[in-house]
């Protein structure tokens, strides 16, 4: 199913372009001290390793600041400075070689500072994004509109014009809340009012299990009504979680095609290995790859060829044993020691044939 996604602005954040045609792209934000760059810049090659397109790091102060010019050398994907409530540090984070800002105008140092940062980025054509989160509504939009969805939007407008009147529009938009229904609400709203590209989120959802539940509901539903142009999974979890959780959640929808899709069986009564260890394992050695490939973990023969018929490759479960399977046909039996070792083997071994093909 492909869904009709609404046409916004493209900008480009580096070399990575945002909204308009361009795929939707999956970004977080380093969770180190930005002024350690050894840690930040390991950090954000991990995070480039399992998928993230765009990473954003804190810059509470000047230290870190002028630490952006390390960290940008370093890296292979765009760098986005967030910043709250000085202007100056903006300026120092654009002269470091930042690929784009997170700010909110109405914080960052009055109208002087507004002119001297927009004109700085706009020099450098560096995107900014208009974050505008619940907790943080100004005071009296808060009176006016009350902590709402039209509050936040509300709240982003006023914002956004005070970037257009310094004749500025290279803007990226988001409006999170801790709720998933005035989040999607928010979010419609502020689409029908803007063509501007539109970054996803649920801010502070949670740990990885409640937060990732109510991430794909709220960036889920949005995504399926063509809303959205960039996203950011908020898991109080290591930032390479949100990275596989946003990717996942693009693929789901069919908005990301290639790498590996891992199905897997409930198991009931039925099932006589260790399925949940079995896949967790083989969930940590699977190869990264941009080849699509349908793997199949599965608890018994009921479940195994039949259920998973369109896997390329996958395991069943038996007795002290397993079978091996290849598009929905036995492909040999295995002892259950060496299920997980022989799928891994089997899935390096067809990735490299498909190579070779080509």
């Amino acid at each position: 199913m492909a869904y009709q996604r609404k046409k916004t602005r493209r900008i480009s954040v580096g070399n990575v372009l945002v909204g308009g045609d361009a795929p939707v792209t999956v970004q977080t934000m380093t969770k180190t001290d930005t002024r350690d760059t050894g840690a930040t810049i390991s950090q954000i090659k991990e995070l480039e390793a399992v998928g993230c397109e765009i990473i954003r790091v804190a810059v509470p102060d000047e230290q870190a600041a002028r630490s952006l010019k390390t960290i940008k050398k370093e890296i292979s994907i765009p760098l986005v400075a967030d910043i709250h409530f000085d202007y100056r540090l903006a300026l120092t984070a654009l002269q470091s070689g930042v690929d784009g800002l997170r700010i909110n105008p109405g914080n960052i140092g009055g109208p002087r500072g507004v002119h001297e940062l927009v004109t700085a980025a706009a020099e450098l054509s560096v995107p900014i994004r208009i974050g505008v989160n619940m907790g943080s509504l100004d005071q009296e939009i808060e009176k006016r509109y009350g902590r709402t969805a039209q509050g936040l939007v509300e709240s982003a407008l006023v914002h956004v014009a005070l970037l257009e009147r310094e004749n500025y529009d290279n803007i990226v938009i988001s409006v999170k809340a801790t709720s998933v229904p005035v989040t999607i609400e928010a979010y419609r709203m502020l689409s029908a009012k803007v063509d501007y590209p539109l970054h996803l989120g649920v801010t502070e959802a949670g740990g990885a299990w409640r937060g990732t539940i109510k991430s794909a509901i709220g960036i889920g539903c949005l995504l399926a009504e063509g809303i959205g142009d960039t996203i950011r999974v908020s898991l109080s979890e290591h930032p390479h979680e949100e990275i596989r959780a946003g990717c996942q959640i693009l693929k789901s929808l069919g908005l990301r095609s290639g790498g590996i899709d891992l199905i897997s069986c409930p198991t009931c009564g039925r099932c006589r290995i260790d399925l949940f260890g079995i896949l967790n394992e083989v969930e940590k050695e699977l190869p990264l790859t941009d080849e699509s490939l349908k793997v199949a973990v599965m608890g018994c023969a009921v479940n195994g060829p039949g259920e998973a018929k369109d896997a390329d490759i996958g395991i069943a479960g038996g007795k002290g044993c397993g079978i091996l399977f290849k598009q929905g046909k036995l492909a040999g039996k295995v002892p259950e020691g060496k299920l997980q070792e022989t799928l891994i083997s089997e899935i390096k071994q067809m990735l490299e044939e498909r190579k070779q093909a080509r």
